[in-house]
């Protein structure tokens, strides 16, 4: 079991902790299958929903807050049944605007997995009106269910009524609708090709700034992230953010940083690249690489 769950384990109920363990191995990054999920609620002998909230403490155990020291998780359940875990993430020193919530980051981690749909959102306090507003942009967002401790499950719209979203603004694809964008770029460059190919998934209805980030560790590992645009803008989440997001789910520091690009759509309004070495400089010494690519 690695480190950072070893003090959350006690929180967990004892039925759920001695199948659960067995998961939480080197390679454990917050997603539970929905066949392990299942043998979870088999071995334990939970109903479903209390077994789901009783997860929470393992999320949080992904959480970087050190600016609040508040450690938060969700964790949501994509269409296809798998559960996908998501915790908030601050960067010392940087504004607030910068930081990524729980259920941000829990939604990031199902996109990322190819997940086109989010059905639950368990989180162990009632979604600030920024995961309200994010969560609003999704498919079905009105309907996707939320879990809280010692409440009833309602949905979305329960929580947030008259919504404003896509909707308003038209946009009849909302996030997780598989985007099919073309941007091109002549390199052979394989982290600049998966950074292209991460662009041409992203979500920017409302810019037209198409973009991705490519993380690679000095071993060589990939972590990726998609900006996703939201109707009230604040609430979009950059792609810089979802990258280290995965990264540290994967239980990897910020050291482990070796490369960054940030790939982005000379289409579009907006640029990504400012805020985005402002928000790098707060983790690693690490330089940004931005490339901008011609739409087809």
């Amino acid at each position: 079991m690695q480190d950072r769950f070893v003090a959350r384990i006690t929180q967990v109920p004892e039925i759920l902790a001695t199948p659960l363990i067995p998961l939480l191995g080197a390679s454990f990054s917050g997603h539970i299958s929905k066949a392990e999920l299942e043998n979870l609620i088999a071995d334990s002998g939970m109903e479903r929903n209390e077994l789901l909230l009783a997860l929470l403490p393992i999320a949080a155990a992904l959480a970087n807050p050190p600016i609040s020291d508040f450690y938060v998780g969700a964790i949501a359940i994509g269409s296809s049944g798998d559960l996908y875990m998501g915790a908030n993430m601050e960067l010392a020193g940087e504004a607030l605007g910068q930081a990524v919530h729980a259920e941000q980051n829990a939604i990031s981690h199902a996109w990322l997995k190819g997940e086109a749909g989010i059905e639950d959102i368990i989180v162990n306090a009632s979604p600030c009106g920024h995961c309200r507003q994010f969560i609003n942009e999704l498919v079905q967002g009105s309907d996707i269910r939320i879990h809280l401790p010692g409440q009833a499950t309602a949905p979305l719209a329960h929580y947030l009524p008259y919504a404003f979203g896509p909707k308003d603004l038209n946009i009849t694809a909302p996030l997780l609708t598989p985007q099919s964008i073309e941007l091109a770029l002549e390199t052979d460059d394989p982290l600049l090709i998966e950074a292209l190919d991460q662009a041409n998934q992203s979500y920017a209805p409302y810019s037209s700034n198409h973009a991705a980030v490519a993380i690679e560790t000095h071993d060589g590992q990939v972590f990726v992230g998609r900006y996703a645009e939201n109707a009230a803008f604040n609430p979009s989440m950059m792609p810089l953010q979802m990258a280290l997001g995965s990264l540290m789910r994967h239980n990897l520091g910020f050291d482990a940083i070796e490369r960054v690009v940030l790939l982005e759509s000379s289409a579009g309004k907006i640029s990504l690249a400012n805020a985005s070495v402002a928000a790098l400089g707060a983790v690693t010494q690490v330089q940004l690489e931005h490339v901008v690519a011609e739409p087809c």
